[in-house]
């Protein structure tokens, strides 16, 4: 049976023509509510932005899914997300020419499977967007070149039981290895789930961090770094003040 795709949430700009674009990706067998915290966050911090929603291509109702294949084998795991990836960008690319929007103005972000598709989607397409955020995911395969035009923020779950932390450390340290602009933050105690925690330290990043892109022009590159807080206790978050330029 073939199920039509729903049309995308939009959210559009408090007034006027849009500043940013942000593009959120639910998780597998679910649907756009799932991502209505980050959505809302999102929102407040940037009332220009245009935020769209996708529903995922494939099942049905609340259980969509970004990959053609549900629960697939590790080898074609990585093929199913590189061609979500392809099918994504270029649904970005027509929404950024429609509203003269450019990839620097363009955020992208993800949860688990949809995180997945989102690093396939800036890795393959050079200039797709200029920020990723990228929430407990289970990672496709290690990039092979790092996205040079796009910061990349993966938030994860210290305790998280579906995607294991150890592999978000492993993909941090590898992008550093490339020469990539990319920060791991990691909530103790939060398993495989959008925290507010989480939510909360990416709205900083996007309001507090400078891209290496803008950072090496000026002083050269800066040392990675990796922050680890209690999703219990606010006073162990990362504040703008702890220099989160990286």
């Amino acid at each position: 049976m073939t199920h039509t795709r729903p049309e995308p949430l939009i959210i559009e700009p408090s007034a006027g023509a849009p500043a940013q674009l942000f593009v959120v990706l639910h998780g597998e067998s679910a649907a756009p509510d799932q991502v209505l915290g980050l959505v809302g966050a999102i929102r407040q911090a940037f009332p220009q932005a245009l935020i769209v929603q996708p529903h995922g291509r494939f099942g049905a109702g609340a259980a969509r899914r970004w990959i053609a294949q549900a629960e697939p084998d590790a080898e074609a795991y990585v093929g199913l997300v590189a061609d979500a990836g392809t099918v994504l960008a270029a649904e970005i690319r027509s929404l950024q020419q429609a509203r003269s929007l450019s990839g620097e103005q363009t955020a992208l972000a993800g949860f688990s499977e949809g995180a997945a598709v989102v690093l396939e989607a800036v890795c393959a397409h050079p200039g797709l967007a200029g920020r990723a955020l990228l929430f407990s995911t289970r990672f496709a395969t290690l990039p092979q070149a790092a996205p040079a035009q796009t910061t990349l923020h993966l938030l994860h779950g210290a305790a998280d039981g579906v995607a294991p932390v150890d592999q978000a450390r492993q993909v941090h340290g590898h992008l550093a290895e490339l020469g990539g602009d990319a920060t791991l933050d990691m909530a103790s105690h939060v398993g495989h789930e959008l925290h507010e925690a989480l939510v909360r330290q990416a709205i900083t990043r996007l309001q507090n961090y400078l891209p290496l892109r803008s950072w090496e022009s000026v002083m050269g590159a800066p040392a990675a770094r990796v922050d680890e807080y209690s999703a219990d206790d606010d006073s162990g978050k990362p504040s703008a003040e702890d220099g989160t330029l990286h």
